[in-house]
C-alpha cells in the first residue's frame, strides 16, 4: 500500500533465482521495518525434483519499500515438499523462524525448523519431527507468541502436534499431540490470550477438493488441556482453513 493509504503500489517480482513456485509463500515483519518474505522453489537450471527444492528469502529493512536479492536461507539441501505450505514468524526479540516440510530422498518428509538470531543474515536448522511418506500430505503450520514464549504447530501422520521453541534454540523437546484420536488432522492455528491460555485449532478430514470438520482445544498456562474444546462437523469448506485469534478481553475467536 502507498504511504497515503489510498492504493496499492505495482507488484514486484522477488523471485529471480528459482522457478516452479508452488506452496510455501509466507511473510513476516517486526516493529523496526524489517520484512522477510520466504518461499521454496527449484533452482533455475538446477536439478529437478522435490528433494532438490530450496528455501529462499528476500529481505527489506525499510518496511518493504525495497528488497534485497533473494538467497537460499539454509545451506543444507533438505528438499521441500512442493505442495506443502511453509510459515515464517518473527518474535518480539527479532528472531526469525521458518518451519517447513522437507522432501529428502523424496520420502523423508520430515518437519524442519530454521532459526535466525541475526535478522535473517544466517539460519540454523534442525529436523523436529520425522515422517516417511512417498506422497505430498499438503501440510501447513502455525506460530504464536505469548508470555515470552514462542509456540509452533504442525501435522504428522494425521495428528496435530505443538511445542514451545526454547529461547535461543532451534531444537525442540518431544512435541505434544492434540488430545483425542488422530483423524486426518491438518492445518493448525494458534492463539494466546492475555491470561496465558493457548488455543489450538485444526481441521479433520480435509484434502484435495474436500472439506472437513473443525476441531479445537484450549490449554491453561501450564499447557494442560481444559474443558474448553469442541468439534464442528462439515465446518471447513473445500480449500478452507481455520484461523485462531485472541481477543483483548481474554476470549478467543475462530474464523473459518
Amino acid at each position: 500500500m502507498n504511504d497515503d493509504g489510498t492504493a496499492f503500489e505495482p507488484q514486484r517480482n522477488l523471485m529471480n533465482l528459482g522457478e516452479f513456485l508452488d506452496g510455501g509463500g509466507t511473510v513476516t515483519a517486526d516493529q523496526e521495518g524489517n520484512v522477510t518474505i520466504a518461499w521454496h522453489a527449484k533452482k533455475i537450471d538446477g536439478p529437478a525434483g522435490e528433494d532438490k527444492r530450496l528455501v529462499y528469502i528476500a529481505q527489506s529493512t525499510d518496511d518493504g519499500k525495497t528488497f534485497s536479492k533473494e538467497k537460499a536461507a539454509f545451506d543444507k539441501v533438505t528438499g521441500v515438499c512442493g505442495c506443502c505450505g511453509m510459515h515464517a514468524f518473527t518474535d518480539k526479540k527479532g528472531n526469525t523462524y521458518l518451519i517447513y516440510r522437507a522432501a529428502t530422498k523424496g520420502t523423508n518428509r520430515d518437519m524442519w525448523l530454521l532459526r535466525s538470531g541475526d535478522r535473517g543474515k544466517s539460519f540454523q536448522g534442525s529436523m523436529i519431527h520425522p515422517w516417511s511418506i512417498d506422497s505430498c500430505p499438503m501440510s501447513s503450520q502455525a506460530f504464536a507468541e505469548g508470555d515470552s514464549r514462542v509456540y509452533t504447530a504442525w501435522d504428522t501422520k494425521g495428528q496435530i502436534y505443538f511445542n514451545i521453541i526454547p529461547a535461543g534454540k532451534r531444537t525442540l523437546s518431544d512435541p505434544s499431540p492434540a488430545p483425542g484420536k488422530a483423524n486426518g488432522r491438518k492445518h493448525p492455528s494458534l492463539a494466546i490470550n492475555n491470561k496465558g491460555e493457548l488455543l489450538l485449532v485444526w481441521t479433520e478430514g480435509t484434502g484435495w477438493q474436500r472439506g472437513g470438520a473443525l476441531g479445537w482445544q484450549v490449554y491453561d498456562g501450564l499447557l494442560r488441556p481444559i474443558s474448553e474444546r469442541g468439534r464442528v462437523a462439515d465446518a471447513i469448506p473445500v480449500w478452507g482453513l481455520p484461523s485462531a485469534v485472541a481477543n483483548g478481553d481474554g476470549t478467543f475467536t475462530i474464523f473459518y
